[in-house]
């Protein structure tokens, strides 16, 4: 939010006050298309802009383009005019259009003045007007005089008027403003190739700037030496904010347009292209020299010098994070695109050998060449100087249509194994020539005809198929969470689908590790030991909001029913959660529902195999037989390891409090064993069934027989431990009653559904010696389901409940689950009108 008295923003987040350094915006004619337009970028202002900063801005809409059109038919008017305006025939075709200029210039009049009318109060709309009848008459004046003299001044009022309107809705509305129309201070000291003159600019922009006012400057137009409009070509408002960047040491660029990023291949064209979530300098600038299209040759160049990020965001999606260009780690370096260009001429000429070569590549700056065998590849708008050019030399030359399609990516050109999968990907395309461009980002193949749409979609699929960037926070660094970090290395070396997981944080009950260029895996708790730093939620969360990865996974291994409060939070940003803590999916039911549908509605997905039965399959299998479409209607068994070793073990001959002290010791039980003597962990995981079987139940529908004695629960841990004798009464006249009866006791829980009515329990029962809960293993857990298909003879799972190893693979195999669903989707890119 904009102060008037200090130069700072507002974080929505904390509602406090950040001090930050100056930004650049620039906002895309389509942003600006509509007032609804016009009042969207208003509210990203409002939120994301400082007093310090600057606002670049193209013209509304297609004005430049009803500009351009209306040069053309005055141009032609001038032209049938000139030629014979006493014919008849003449003299009617002249009549159609001076009147066709009339009424476009009319129109044009119009959609500025519905703007006006729709943003501003009454007097702010009739100073306004006022101002755009006095731009229209000059307008018409140069049209019908001399428009070839004045092109550039009328191309130059689409983004005045822009400018102009915007610094007015926002003194009006939001902040003081003031408009500045950049022919006022932006110098060019090279006209043909738009080189600014930085050190006149400079001046002339710090001369002009005012204090405790938010600028507006216009994009597109400067002015030459001789003081008359210059345009900055194609896009060239992308140009204008990185120049002002430039001129006042801006930290960031945030270009906002029509689509939220750049893309792995023109998303209009290649429907599974992914987000480039961040792009290295050099990367960026090839990229925009073959083809992107929405980063331009010319927009980087003024940011060579600085230590500038810019980002590429949408206005019509504010809050999805977009791409970010600067300098990163490795991770960003493996990023790959496809690019391609069609309508270009490869002109050979043995002018363009050697010396002669290279004074040909300064001249023309072909999108690519090889001077050794006498070629270079330019536009067809080209042709006609380059012939030219070669005229003056006295040489012959032959012109041939071509086309590109290059792979770009750091340093791919020196890749052998990329260029040779480039080369396969088009095995079965005509191909005239492979080279690499001079800075060795680019591997380019020229093509006899037009790069087709098929071919651009086969060459992306076989060049990015493997891509996607995942990353990983492991949340919990205890036992379990350091033998999953320990596991982590080998199953990212040998299982298919992590190739590309990117461990980036670790966070533990105070401490947190994020590192967004990625966390040596091989060592990864030693970083963690030395580089953590305290951290809050709202911090995590801030993070988590602005990852530059196409998804993120949180695996959650603590046991803090704090953390589990986070999923909600989560799952709205989209995020993925593996989660081995069990309060989430144990929780109320309005909680539990909200949580499901905020992860559906956002498309996170949630896995908790580990939250019951550490690595047993327990919960997937139980998801199968649903999604197979049967139905279940038992779910019974023993779900705790602990009182699983406690009752196997226990003869009466031993004491119970002995067997527990003694399990204490070995760490089989908690550090408070009440909390597995009472139940509540079994009845956790009873509800966790449950729900995962399709039946909407809470904690209260789970009758739970503690095996604590009432006298026992409320006293300090100490003072319990002191006491477990008076347990050994109790439990050895259970077992006699059992034994008696020729029956074994086990903690057993059971949930059934039967005629529309569900029982469900966890207490102590007298099992018979044949009983399949009553053969285990000690630690060993066992579930038993019953359903429409395993009804007389029940399916039975039984293993190892818990223990490191189990329950990390059990982890690692919830990972490659959701990565492998992961790699397989493909996110809809909402594109609102690229150019």
């Amino acid at each position: 939010m904009i102060d008037s008295n200090t130069a700072v923003t507002l974080s929505p987040s904390k509602n406090k006050l950040v001090k930050i350094g100056c930004n650049v915006h620039k906002f895309g004619g389509s942003s600006l298309a509509t007032s609804a337009c016009i009042e969207r970028v208003v509210e990203i202002i409002r939120q994301h802009c400082q007093l310090n900063d600057i606002i670049v801005v193209s013209a509304n809409g297609n004005t430049t383009d009803a500009l351009f059109k209306l040069y053309q038919i005055s141009v032609e008017l001038q032209e049938v005019t000139l030629l014979n305006p006493e014919q008849a025939r003449s003299a009617k075709e002249a009549k159609t259009l001076h009147r066709q200029l009339l009424e476009t210039i009319t129109t044009l009049e119009t959609a500025q003045a519905l703007l006006i009318d729709e943003l501003l109060n009454a007097s702010s709309a009739a100073r306004l007007k006022s101002l755009l009848s006095d731009n229209i008459a000059q307008l018409s004046a140069n049209l019908l005089s001399d428009p070839v003299s004045y092109e550039n001044d009328l191309l130059a009022f689409g983004d005045f008027w822009s400018a102009r309107l915007l610094s007015a809705v926002l003194s009006e509305s939001v902040c003081p403003s003031y408009m500045l129309d950049a022919r006022e201070f932006l110098l060019l000291k090279d006209e043909k190739n738009c080189a600014i003159d930085y050190s006149e600019s400079e001046k002339g922009f710090s001369q002009r700037r005012q204090q405790d006012k938010l600028v507006i400057v216009t994009g597109y137009i400067a002015r030459n030496k001789q003081q008359q409009t210059c345009t900055l070509g194609r896009n060239g408002s992308d140009y204008s904010a990185t120049i002002m960047a430039a001129l006042s040491g801006a930290r960031n660029v945030t270009l906002w347009t029509d689509v939220d990023g750049i893309y792995s291949a023109d998303p209009r064209v290649v429907p599974s292209a992914r987000k480039l979530h961040r792009l290295p300098n050099a990367v960026a600038n090839e990229l925009g020299r073959l083809g992107n299209p929405v980063l331009h040759a010319k927009t980087l160049q003024p940011l060579t010098n600085h230590n500038t990020h810019l980002h590429v965001a949408s206005s019509f999606a504010p809050d999805i994070s977009g791409s970010e260009i600067g300098k990163f780690g490795q991770i960003a370096k493996q990023e790959l695109s496809v690019t391609s260009l069609n309508d270009l001429i490869l002109a050979k000429s043995t002018s363009f050998f050697a010396k002669s070569g290279e004074l040909a590549v300064s001249e023309f700056a072909p999108i690519c060449y090889n001077l050794d065998e006498g070629y270079i590849v330019v536009t067809q708008e080209q042709q006609k100087s380059v012939s030219q050019w070669l005229a003056s030399h006295d040489t012959e030359v032959t012109f041939k249509p071509v086309a590109i399609i290059a792979i770009v990516g750091h340093g791919v050109a020196k890749q052998g194994d990329m260029r040779a999968r480039f080369k396969r990907a088009l095995k079965h395309q005509q191909t005239l020539h492979f080279l690499h461009s001079f800075n060795e980002h680019s591997y380019i193949a020229i093509l006899p005809e037009l790069c087709s749409s098929e071919v651009l979609n086969n060459v992306h699929a076989d060049m990015t198929k493997d891509a996607k960037n995942i990353a990983l926070v492991v949340a919990g660094l205890g036992n379990i969470g350091q033998r999953f970090l320990t596991m982590l290395p080998k199953q990212i070396a040998r299982v298919s689908g992590l190739e590309n997981v990117h461990l980036v944080g670790l966070v533990g009950a105070s401490k947190a590790l994020i590192n967004t260029d990625g966390i040596d895996v091989a060592n990864a708790l030693e970083h963690y030991q030395q580089q953590a730093q305290q951290y809050d939620s709202e911090q995590l969360l801030a993070w988590l909001t602005s990852h530059p990865y196409d998804e993120l996974i949180i695996v959650d291994i603590t046991p803090s029913e704090a953390f589990s409060h986070l999923y909600q939070e989560f799952f709205a940003r989209g995020i993925h959660v593996i989660g081995a803590n069990k309060w989430a999916a144990s929780s109320s039911t309005e909680n539990y529902q909200q949580l499901i549908s905020t992860a559906e509605k956002n498309k996170s997905i949630w896995l908790g195999n580990t939250t019951v039965g550490a690595g047993l399959p327990i919960n997937s299998t139980i998801k199968e037989l649903l999604n197979s479409g049967d139905q279940i209607s038992e779910i019974s068994g023993i779900f705790s390891g602990t009182l699983s070793w406690l009752f196997q073990y226990y003869d009466g001959v031993t004491p119970f409090s002995a067997l527990l002290s003694d399990a204490l010791s070995q760490g089989i039980t908690e550090p408070d064993p009440r909390e597995d003597l009472s139940g509540r962990d079994v009845q956790r995981k009873l509800l966790i069934l449950a729900r995962c079987a399709g039946f909407e139940l809470s904690l209260a529908d789970i009758d739970c027989q503690s095996l604590v004695p009432v006298a026992l629960r409320d006293i300090s841990l100490a003072e319990f431990l002191e006491r477990t004798s008076e347990l050994d009464e109790m439990f050895l006249s259970r077992l006699k009653q059992a034994q008696d009866k020729t029956c074994v006791i086990r903690y057993v829980a059971r949930f059934i559904s039967e005629n529309d009515q569900v029982t469900a329990k966890v207490s102590l029962e007298e099992l018979s010696e044949n009983d399949a809960f009553a053969q285990l293993t000690p630690c060993d857990n066992v579930f038993q389901i019953k359903s429409d298909w395993y009804q007389d003879n029940a399916l039975i799972i039984r293993g190892p409940g818990a223990g490191r190893d189990v329950t990390a693979g059990g982890i690692h195999a919830d990972l490659v689950t959701i990565c492998q669903q992961l790699n397989h989707r493909h996110q809809q890119v909402k594109i609102k009108g690229l150019n």
